[in-house]
């Protein structure tokens, strides 16, 4: 750039932004205000276009970070750039599941008369899978380095996402309020209701790859300033051995 700025954008990115952004745009007008109401959930239907693309792109979030965690850990494939993505998979994961929950819970209290139900396997195993992300965050953060830091949380990320089939699952193997299909809970399910839960899984998944995109960006410039720092930090000491 010419102020000499590093930018995280590029012309493909900001296109793929600016198709996300319309099309969530498009989500929310049309899916949430001029789409029909359900004939069973009435208006209660719309929150499930929100509430389904953000659960299934939080699987796909976790387990693009559970392949690059078993990458890295294998000698031969092992590189920082894929603990790069994996820890930006799992940060957008975390913001996707956080986005399920609070949809979900708005869904219960005008289906069910509850936020929350801790005798319902979907909702609990959700919040587990929150929480051992939110975990791998936090382990990213202890003292160590690059390496342990790195193995640490790789090691968090294949143990939490063995919940993904257990969320997936629950609703199949245990007695649950939460119907088995989110969206076939609805009455009769027209083209209408499958054509806005197409959009949404596309605005959710340009959105996901946009920002992947970015946050490996700053990550990579994140290390350059870190080396850059341990540079001049070792010339200074090697200038100060050669005064004293």
């Amino acid at each position: 750039m010419t102020s000499g700025r590093i930018g995280t954008g590029t012309r493909a990115t900001r296109a793929l932004g600016a198709a996300a952004v319309a099309l969530f745009g498009f989500l929310l007008v049309f899916g949430l205000v001029n789409s029909p109401a359900d004939a069973v959930q009435r208006d209660s239907v719309r929150i499930l276009y929100l509430h389904v693309p953000s659960a299934e792109m939080a699987y796909v979030a976790f387990a693009v970070a559970a392949v690059c965690s078993a990458a890295y850990l294998w000698r031969r494939t092992r590189s920082a750039a894929w603990d790069r993505v994996a820890n930006a998979s799992v940060e957008l994961g975390v913001v996707f599941t956080g986005l399920t929950l609070a949809t979900g819970m708005m869904w219960g209290r005008i289906s069910w008369g509850v936020y929350w139900d801790w005798a319902d396997a979907r909702l609990v195993s959700t919040l587990l899978l929150f929480i051992m992300f939110a975990g791998y965050l936090a382990v990213r953060r202890l003292d160590g380095s690059d390496d342990q830091r790195a193995r640490r949380s790789a090691v968090v990320a294949l143990v939490a996402i063995l919940d993904v089939p257990l969320v997936h699952f629950s609703v199949q193997w245990f007695q649950t309020t939460h119907p088995r299909s989110s969206l076939d809970s609805a009455g009769a399910i027209d083209g209408t209701f499958r054509f806005l839960h197409f959009v949404g899984i596309t605005t959710f998944l340009l959105g996901y790859v946009w920002l992947m995109l970015h946050r490996n960006r700053v990550a990579m410039l994140e290390e350059r300033v870190a080396g850059q720092d341990l540079a001049v930090a070792i010339a200074e000491r090697q200038r100060e051995g050669v005064a004293g």
